[in-house]
C-alpha cells in the first residue's frame, strides 16, 4: 500500500518561505520520480516540480528560481523549498508518485500566502 504524507504548509506573508515535506511508504522510494503539484480554488491541479530517481529536476515556469525540489532517499522523503512566496502561490500542495499505470497522491497541505 503506497502512502504519501505531506507536511509543512501554513500561512506566510508575501516574500516569505516555507519548506514542504512528503514522507513516502509502500514503495522502493529511490526507484521512482516524485512530484509536487498544487491546486488553487477553481483551478486545475498543476505540476509544480518533479525530481527523477537520478536527481534530475524540472519546474513550472511560474516557480523557477524560487522553488527547489530535493529528495532524501535514506528518509524516503521529498522536499519542496519555497522562497519569495507570492499570493498566487496560494493552493493545496500535493505529493505524487507514479508507479506503473497507477498514480498515488497524498492528502495535501494548504499553503496560504497573504499579508
Amino acid at each position: 500500500q503506497v502512502h504519501l504524507v505531506e507536511s509543512g504548509g501554513g500561512l506566510v506573508q508575501p516574500g516569505g518561505s516555507l519548506r514542504l515535506s512528503c514522507a513516502a511508504s509502500g514503495i522502493i522510494f529511490n526507484f521512482y520520480a516524485m512530484g509536487w503539484y498544487r491546486q488553487a480554488p477553481g483551478k486545475q491541479r498543476e505540476l509544480v516540480a518533479r525530481i527523477t530517481s537520478t536527481g534530475s529536476r524540472n519546474y513550472a515556469d511560474s516557480v523557477k528560481g524560487r522553488f527547489t525540489i530535493s529528495r532524501d532517499n535514506g528518509k524516503n522523503t521529498v522536499y519542496l523549498q519555497m522562497n519569495s512566496l507570492k499570493p498566487e502561490d496560494t493552493a493545496v500542495y500535493y505529493c505524487n508518485v507514479e508507479r506503473g499505470s497507477s498514480n498515488y497522491w497524498g492528502q495535501g497541505t494548504q499553503v496560504t500566502v497573504s499579508s
